[in-house]
């Protein structure tokens, strides 16, 4: 059938698409708002775009759909996604556990073959590679990763230590930089030795 006038049909909305509004993608025309992933509805542009036959996606949407399953795929460098999709609308096979027998699971050995995680010295917590940021020798989260007295978040720059809490520049200086006329310190009085 003829297209009288019009444009291509939109991928999403199988409305005409008038080249003004066109974006094209795997030889299919969208309108420019209907350009989004089909899992997640995020806005799409010619990096973030994925294809799957007449599917589009976001390359997060899309590598959880179709790219590859099991321990080790994770998202990103470092870390194991445990992501299922769900709340996206997403559905996986799952392969069936393993049985682990009570004899096998020593933690000594666990903890002698991979370590203890360091604990960061703020919170408390387990601190692994991918949010691990070094400040004062110790290991921190990158929210923990703090000023002890403003809360200004910190980098290499302008980090400071002292007795294992972290300041920034200016605080340090405050609490614990010289005081007297000549320091910025106007509100503390100098005593004169005779």
């Amino acid at each position: 059938m003829p297209n009288w006038g019009g444009g291509a049909k939109c991928g999403a909305c199988e409305k005409t698409v008038y080249h003004a509004e066109e974006i094209q993608c795997n030889g299919r025309s969208f309108h420019k708002t209907c350009f989004h992933c089909m899992a997640c509805r995020k806005a799409l542009d010619s990096t973030t775009v994925a294809a799957h036959e007449s599917e589009i996606y976001c390359k997060v949407c899309y590598g959880r759909r179709y790219g590859p399953k099991g321990i080790g795929y994770g998202q990103g460098a470092g870390c194991l996604s445990t992501d299922t999709g769900e709340h996206l609308g997403l559905q996986f096979q799952q392969s069936p556990k393993p049985a682990r027998s009570a004899t096998t699971s020593n933690p000594s050995k666990f903890t002698a073959k991979f370590g203890e995680s360091e604990k960061c010295p703020r919170c408390g917590k387990s601190v692994y590679a991918a949010e691990k940021v070094m400040g004062g020798g110790k290991p921190w989260h990158k929210t923990c990763f703090r000023c002890a007295i403003c809360g200004k978040s910190l980098e290499s720059t302008n980090v400071t230590d002292k007795d294992g809490e972290l300041y920034c520049k200016v605080c340090y200086a405050k609490n614990f930089g010289p005081t007297g006329i000549g320091f910025g310190g106007l509100t503390h009085q100098v005593e004169k030795k005779e």
